[in-house]
């Protein structure tokens, strides 16, 4: 996509109808699969594993859902990229680039937790141009990016809006796994997470979401993909937080990155992040 197409409401509207189909797509696939008692899992890490931390589960679920939202960007918009977990790269001629990742929270999907997510992205080459959080189970849309910044969900629709400014020490800081990533990273988390009123472990891109809502002051995470960060970037900052590498850089690529529902937090956060090498 044209830069000059962020600013083009009919292409702005294609692209949210877009993904919204993709994720009712997504949403189809899933489900079935979803707390059946009988769902395997493949581990992409290493092949007879059994560790935590050399498991990295896909699903057949997975795998549905993204050739689901394949079949809809072939069929309907053939001359953009995509980006997804499971079926790599393919390439485009319009400048947009969809990024998906058909469940983020593999684990808490097979563990039977409501906290994983559909994610969506557009990318053009100026970064997340929209985005949706979506979590099938329990019917929660976020959106954000094109003049969008709301949710959907079985209670309602209600505006995003991140809670702003606000002192460590009455901050929630969330972030998936609590080793974080390697001990040095470990530390870090750590460092930050003793200072805040309260520190929650384990919803993956559901984390996310909360930010965006007002409920999350700080996510922080390293070892990310692109494809489980720039959907989140896009609903973030629509909502008016901000999402960045440990460096104080873009995270659209992934690795460390923290989230932050305002300045405060994200500069006091990067005071010890940033220290990591």
């Amino acid at each position: 996509m044209r830069s000059q197409d962020r600013t083009d409401p009919a292409e702005a509207a294609r692209i949210i109808h877009i993904a919204h189909r993709l994720a009712d797509a997504a949403r189809v696939a899933i489900l079935p699969h979803f707390r059946t008692g009988t769902l395997s899992a493949e581990n992409k890490f290493a092949a007879g594993a059994t560790s935590e931390g050399q498991f990295d589960p896909v699903t057949a679920a997975d795998h549905a859902a993204e050739r689901a939202m394949r079949d809809i960007l072939a069929k309907e918009r053939p001359q953009d990229a995509i980006l997804g977990e499971e079926f790599g790269k393919s390439d485009g001629t319009s400048g947009l680039t969809w990024v998906l990742d058909p469940i983020d929270g593999t684990r808490g999907f097979i563990a039977g937790t409501p906290t994983w997510g559909v994610l969506i992205a557009a990318m053009d080459a100026q970064g997340a141009v929209y985005g949706l959080i979506d979590q099938p189970y329990i019917g929660e849309r976020f959106e954000g990016g094109l003049g969008r910044a709301c949710m959907t969900g079985p209670h309602g629709t209600r505006a995003l809006a991140a809670c702003g400014d606000r002192a460590l020490d009455a901050a929630t800081v969330m972030t998936t796994f609590p080793a974080v990533g390697t001990a040095a990273e470990g530390a870090a988390f750590a460092e930050i997470a003793a200072r805040a009123r309260i520190v929650r472990y384990g919803c993956d891109c559901y984390a996310y979401a909360l930010l965006a809502l007002g409920q999350v002051d700080l996510v922080i995470e390293a070892g990310l993909n692109a494809y489980d960060i720039c959907a989140p970037i896009a609903v973030i900052e629509a909502a008016g937080g901000i999402v960045t590498n440990w460096q104080g850089g873009p995270a659209v690529d992934g690795g460390r990155v923290v989230a932050a529902a305002g300045r405060v937090q994200h500069d006091a956060a990067l005071k010890v992040l940033s220290q990591v090498r």
